[in-house]
């Protein structure tokens, strides 16, 4: 008895260590293959689908690929010559306006048109300043560029305002500021639809907000 019961002690003494062992291998294994399992996934992630541009099919990407494209927020070529024909497009706007005080009889088309220079004022140092940021000049290429902005004054409008006076300003004013305003807010739309850059984004946005309301305002005076 005292042997088989010393046979049987050992044996205890020695399998206990082993089952211990063997368990925390098997556990070792299952963690690290549910850790590969769950990177994997991590990974390669749910696909995306892409809306394209407007007339464009929409495309479908990795989680990967969606994630670098949306990180890419860089201005494009879209970008820079919103900005840079926006500001020749105000400072026309603030050529207009600084007739207003002296030549117009309308009180409210006076105080629109000081509304209006104190708005885009600050805005074209604002793009200014974008502009600068990204390394641009801020007059676009090309001899053609004045013209292709839409709601320009021509230089015969220009100086024909300029010889106006009392009625006849005003209904001449509201006349070329309201194509002027329709032509921010188009320019600002187009960006918004083909530029890549957050800050000229949310300008764009502003144009067309407060030009929007300032073509309202001005079709009450005319």
């Amino acid at each position: 008895m005292h042997r088989s019961t010393d046979g049987n002690e050992l044996v205890i003494k020695v399998a206990v260590p082993a089952l211990l062992a063997a368990l925390t291998l098997g556990l070792t294994a299952c963690d690290a293959g549910g850790s590969a399992d769950h990177n994997s996934a991590a990974s390669s992630g749910p696909s995306v689908i892409a809306p394209g541009r407007p007339g464009e099919a929409a495309e479908t990407l990795s989680a990967q690929d969606a994630q670098r494209r949306g990180a890419d927020d860089r201005p494009n070529t879209a970008d820079v010559r919103y900005v840079q024909m926006m500001m020749q497009h105000h400072q026309q706007a603030l050529k207009m306006t600084e007739l207003a005080p002296e030549q117009a009889e309308s009180g409210a088309l006076k105080r629109l048109a000081e509304r209006i220079a104190a708005a885009q004022g600050p805005e074209i140092e604002s793009m200014r300043g974008w502009l600068k940021q990204h390394g641009r000049e801020e007059t676009p290429s090309g001899h053609a560029a004045h013209a292709s902005m839409p709601g320009m004054a021509s230089a015969a409008q220009l100086k024909e305002l300029r010889a106006a006076r009392g009625k006849d300003f005003d209904a001449l004013f509201l006349k070329l500021m309201i194509t002027h305003h329709q032509g921010a807010v188009t320019m600002a739309t187009e960006v918004k639809s083909e530029g890549n850059d957050v800050q000229v984004e949310e300008m764009a946005d502003d144009v067309i907000a407060q030009q929007t309301t300032e073509i309202s305002r001005m079709r009450d005076l005319v």
